[in-house]
């Protein structure tokens, strides 16, 4: 009886465990990136939110120089849905802003906020979230900074978490 009742015991915490790791790993997939810092309406922005917003595309080189086809939102426009200051506005002291790009394991990366700014440049850095047509692999999403052009992809951060904008003090 005892060992009927151990045994049932073990299968209820298995069962348990199964259920709490595959909710963790749900949550995981879904992800979010919280928007906040000198903003004027931080979010959270959803892996669900990002279809309704208007998508471009990016090609970008891996390590091995193969080029893959990024899809996502740009900096920028995450940046306007939060009410930073961009475009005419982005001159005088508005130009000390930068923004810190946050990975889930604490990796970070810095813009200034005139690198996303299509009246300052035409280099295009998005928040990516499909790569070829497919979502981004588990080591590099939901979530992915991607740079177009630039030499090193050390800036594009994979698994974001956070986008935070400061001054320059």
């Amino acid at each position: 009886m005892k060992k009927q009742y151990m045994l049932v015991l073990f299968s209820f915490l298995g069962l348990i465990m199964t259920s709490y790791l595959l909710k963790a790993q749900t949550a995981e997939k879904q992800g979010t990136v919280k928007v906040t810092g000198e903003v004027a309406n931080p979010f959270e922005l959803k892996l669900a939110d990002m279809q309704q917003y208007k998508q471009t595309n990016v090609v970008r080189k891996d390590k091995d120089g193969k080029d893959h086809n990024y899809s996502g939102v740009t900096l920028a426009e995450i940046l306007q849905m939060a009410g930073t200051t961009l475009g005419k506005d982005l001159k005088g002291e508005n130009l000390t802003k930068f923004m810190v790009v946050e990975a889930g394991d604490g990796y970070r990366v810095v813009f200034a906020l005139a690198e996303l700014d299509k009246d300052f440049t035409d280099r295009i850095i998005i928040l990516a979230t499909i790569v070829d047509g497919k979502p981004l692999p588990p080591g590099d999403g939901p979530f992915r900074v991607i740079v177009q052009d630039e030499k090193k992809p050390a800036r594009c951060i994979k698994q974001v978490t956070g986008i935070k904008v400061q001054f320059a003090k």
